[in-house]
């Protein structure tokens, strides 16, 4: 394992951080606040503008081809750009879906017209795009959807919903998987499209969370029309599409989000219990020593990752581990810190301790550990895929969906 960059890979850091310096700064909340004037902040806004900044210096998209607007970058240089990108607290988190899935099944599936009109805007923040996947009755088991998609001449004809959909309400365009023949096997009879987002037909409504945001949607499909050309890969084969799309899921949630260990321990140097400082509290010590440990190991692993996708190899299975441990570790620290700040872990906002971000999290941090893969699939994935243990027994597997058994009985 080489954790040192190469001589190109070393300029180009410099390069990065040089042009992160000078730009990056002006884009902060404050920053961009202050500049438009007024005390309120557009977040779409502000993460459109700093997309199109990158943009135009050719760091948005660095793997894309060049035709596409990207930099045609190696996979190394995605990843230090990413890691200089990490230190400055910037906005974009609206992109994480078109970027990170929609973009790539795109490039892989839609015509080349179609990757010229759509990929660009997509690439510089023009156009936001969500995954439209998950149902009432269809999480996890995606392939378990009932959404239809029913042929009309040349058109599609969609109904049914889709629910937990991030940024629905902003989105001009998703992806989204059908059935279109439930007397097939639930793998085999779906088909995957990309549409408009305002198309008539669609109805979005905001999920109010607990954490007090509203960013997830519930998203009804009523005889919503969309042509044929915005099929993606042949009548049938959407489960193959979305795998594609679940692929660059899984590397897209993986990283860890704060508060993670620099955190509490900066947090826990700083307290003082009862019996005196927390830092100085033997169970306190052992937890601390767990994170690190976890911490650590994320980092290992994605050195391992960076190693080999510097020497032109494919990575393993580090993005399901490293979501698996980071979405737990995330939601075990934000409790044991509010434990700490005793009734002043109870506060949010202005009042709250340390800016509420423990608070925040810890109200969040549930929905962590089911988005992008619940930890249970997780574990499925490692233990039959990395680990080669018998797979689960599916009794499904070949009945055709419509005679599947339902809680209707």
């Amino acid at each position: 394992m080489d954790f040192n960059d190469s001589e190109s890979e070393a300029k180009f850091r410099a390069e990065v951080r040089e042009w992160l310096a000078e730009n990056a700064p002006k884009f902060t909340a404050e920053a961009f606040r202050a500049r438009e004037g007024g005390d309120t902040l557009d977040p779409i806004k502000l993460a459109k503008a700093w997309q199109g900044c990158k943009a135009d210096a050719g760091y948005a998209c660095l793997l894309w081809p060049k035709e596409y607007g990207g930099r045609g970058a190696t996979p190394m240089e995605t990843v230090i750009y990413g890691q200089e990108e990490a230190k400055y607290p910037l906005p974009g988190g609206v992109f994480g879906i078109g970027i990170g899935m929609a973009g790539p099944v795109m490039m892989k599936y839609a015509t080349d017209e179609q990757k010229l009109r759509y990929l660009p805007k997509l690439l510089r923040g023009e156009e936001i795009w969500s995954q439209l996947f998950s149902e009432p009755c269809a999480g996890s088991d995606v392939a378990g959807l009932r959404t239809r998609a029913i042929k009309d001449g040349d058109d599609w004809i969609i109904n049914g919903q889709k629910v937990w959909t991030s940024g629905a309400h902003y989105s001009d365009y998703g992806i989204i998987v059908t059935r279109h023949d439930p007397s097939l096997p639930k793998h085999m009879g779906l088909t995957y499209f990309f549409l408009d987002m305002k198309s008539p037909g669609i109805e979005i409504n905001r999920i109010k969370q607990i954490s007090g945001e509203s960013n997830f949607c519930e998203v009804f499909f009523s005889d919503v029309r969309i042509p044929d050309s915005q099929r993606l890969g042949e009548v049938g084969d959407g489960w193959s599409v979305a795998l594609t799309t679940l692929m660059n899921e899984r590397l897209a949630v993986g990283g860890a989000s704060p508060p993670d260990f620099d955190e509490v321990f900066d947090s826990v140097c700083a307290t003082e219990l009862e019996s005196g400082p927390a830092i100085e509290d033997m169970s306190v010590r052992e937890k601390l020593a767990d994170w690190y440990v976890q911490s650590r190991g994320i980092q290992l692993t994605t050195f391992r990752t960076m190693t080999a996708l510097s020497r032109g190899q494919t990575p393993g299975p580090e993005a399901s581990i490293g979501k698996l441990v980071t979405a737990k570790k995330r939601q075990e620290i934000a409790s044991f810190t509010m434990d700490l700040q005793e009734m002043g872990g109870v506060l949010m906002e202005n009042g709250g301790a340390e800016g509420s971000v423990y608070q925040e999290a810890y109200l969040s941090s549930p929905g962590g550990r089911i988005a992008g893969g619940t930890d249970e699939i997780l574990m499925n994935i490692i233990a039959e895929r990395v680990l080669g243990l018998p797979p689960d027994i599916r009794v499904d597997k070949k009945l055709p969906f419509s005679q599947l058994p339902t809680g209707d009985a």
